[in-house]
């Protein structure tokens, strides 16, 4: 049990963020709002990107409260959906001044089978394409920007996930937990592939897992399982456990200069040899920019 709680413990920095801009996207419950609280009380100014606004409204007095920071604003963003994507993008682009770090904490797990409005499986749409999409569409406000970040929360379920170029969305067989495997290590290959690609701009980026935490990803498990995790509850993250990592990611200085790796535990962490796969990485990121008609060398 010592051996946990180590583990568990939070990571402890002083950083300050006074003067910068962190969008966090998914940013009204779990990890993300536990994010934004940490962030803000770093003085940064906080964009919570959000698809419920009314959830997001009710989470934005918290953050404030909990912070003391009133430079907090919730914006409408649907991940599911291109032209919401789109529309947010441009709305950060037009009114925003800077992107200092932005944090693609969103997503959807080993839910029933589903399609978004664009016609891509959910699980890849959410949680890869539309951060994927978000990401390019902010690209140039970021890099104006530097130093600055793009952390993505990928999950250890990597491990088990293999990218199906021929059948991406999961049309021919649908396995919800493959599915959410390949989503998650579709974020580490995107993350190495734009470290890559970012070289000597200034931008830097990193995957994580956060740990198995307790959050309102576990709704759609069947009931078996829920009673299983609940049985392991107390070797699971609290969501403020949970957001370390990405916390870490975020601010610490000690990383400026690292780019394209993957963390857990506030600390580099060794990830599957199919996320260190730069020919199938390239290969998705093709598919990925033929599949949302966008062009990005």
């Amino acid at each position: 049990m010592q051996a946990l709680r180590t583990r568990f413990r939070s990571w402890s920095s002083n950083a300050r963020l006074d003067g910068k801009t962190v969008l966090i996207t998914g940013a009204n419950t779990g990890i993300g709002k536990e994010t934004a609280i940490d962030l803000a009380k770093r003085g940064a100014r906080i964009i919570m990107a959000c698809r419920d606004m009314e959830k997001a409204d009710a989470s934005l007095k918290e953050v404030i409260e909990a912070s003391g920071n009133q430079n907090v604003v919730t914006s409408k963003l649907d991940l599911s959906d291109s032209k919401s994507i789109r529309e947010f993008a441009e709305k950060v682009n037009t009114e925003e001044k800077q992107v200092n770090i932005l944090i693609n904490n969103a997503g959807v797990m080993v839910c029933p089978y589903g399609k978004t409005v664009d016609g891509f499986e959910m699980q890849i749409g959410v949680n890869h394409m539309g951060h994927f999409l978000l990401t390019y569409l902010l690209l140039d406000l970021i890099k104006r920007s530097t130093p600055a970040r793009i952390v993505s929360v990928s999950s250890m379920a990597h491990q088990w996930g293999t990218i199906n170029l021929e059948d991406i969305n999961s049309e021919k067989n649908y396995d919800k937990k493959k599915a959410y495997s390949q989503s998650k290590l579709a974020n580490i290959l995107f993350t190495r592939s734009l470290a890559k690609r970012l070289e000597g701009t200034g931008v830097t980026a990193y995957s994580l897992h956060p740990g198995v935490v307790q959050t309102e990803l576990w709704r759609h498990l069947s009931k078996p399982q829920q009673a299983a995790m609940w049985i392991m509850k107390p070797f699971t993250k609290s969501s403020v456990q949970g957001a370390q990592t990405t916390i870490y990611c975020a601010v610490d200085p000690e990383i400026e200069k690292e780019s394209g790796k993957y963390y857990s535990d506030c600390a580099p962490a060794n990830c599957a040899r199919a996320a260190m796969d730069d020919d199938v990485a390239q290969r998705l990121w093709e598919l990925s920019c033929k599949m949302l008609n966008i062009t990005w060398e």
